[in-house]
């Protein structure tokens, strides 16, 4: 029996029985295969108003951590990085952590579009256009190929700006096509489906697939006892 045929009340019961680690503990998951998808998930449960959360709650150090850990930038950058954000005065943090967030707004949009074959939204494409902008003007172009911008690294902005260059590589690279949001009521979170089929259905087995097994035994338990 299918989602659309069993109660709101009914799909909670059964994910509370079959919770997983992802999206229901503190902390960023890498699930997506590619770090701007895992920068995406860094907001759980996207799709769905009374459970969203952020995963990255540390403030701007928090951030720096979880670049570090999707790989954005080496120990001399993320150490400049910090520096960076420990010399910032006059609330130029909490305005970079506001950035993040539009981006990460942003690029959800374009990936809910895309994996959902619709038109992205006019507003998402402007906000990302001009975040390349600012990335490139910021970032150094090495003489060398394939071309590659690179971010400098320096200023707390940086981060966001490595974010908005690799969005633009994964946007307009072969990898596109694989792009999936996970088929979980509410997740919203996305992946690379690298299977050989194509046939990845979950931000991960042991998360959202195991509620969804967890919904389809409980919903053959209640139509047995019925």
């Amino acid at each position: 029996m299918s989602d659309t045929q069993t109660s709101p009340q009914d799909r909670a019961a059964a994910d509370r029985r079959g919770q997983g680690r992802d999206q229901d503990t503190v902390g960023p998951s890498f699930v997506g295969g590619h770090p701007v998808l895992d920068f995406v998930n860094t907001e759980a449960w996207r799709l769905d108003g009374t459970r969203r959360a952020e995963r990255v709650t540390e403030g701007f150090s928090g951030w720096l951590d979880w670049a570090a850990r999707a790989g954005l930038f080496g120990a001399d950058e993320a150490a400049k990085l910090r520096a960076a954000a420990d010399a910032a005065v006059g609330g130029a943090t909490e305005r970079e952590l506001a950035a993040l967030r539009a981006l990460r707004d942003c690029l959800g949009a374009l990936l809910d579009a895309l994996t959902q074959g619709q038109e992205p939204p006019g507003a998402a494409w402007e906000a990302l256009r001009k975040a390349l902008l600012r990335a490139r003007e910021a970032a150094d172009l090495p003489p060398s190929l394939p071309l590659r911008w690179e971010p400098r690294g320096e200023r707390t902005a940086d981060l966001r700006h490595a974010l908005a260059l690799r969005a633009e590589e994964l946007l307009g690279g072969p990898e596109l096509s694989r792009v999936r949001r996970c088929a979980g009521p509410g997740c919203g979170w996305f992946f690379l489906d690298r299977t050989r089929g194509g046939t990845r259905r979950w931000c991960s087995s042991g998360d959202c697939g195991n509620r969804d097994r967890a919904r389809r035994h409980y919903a053959r338990t209640r139509q047995a006892a019925s």
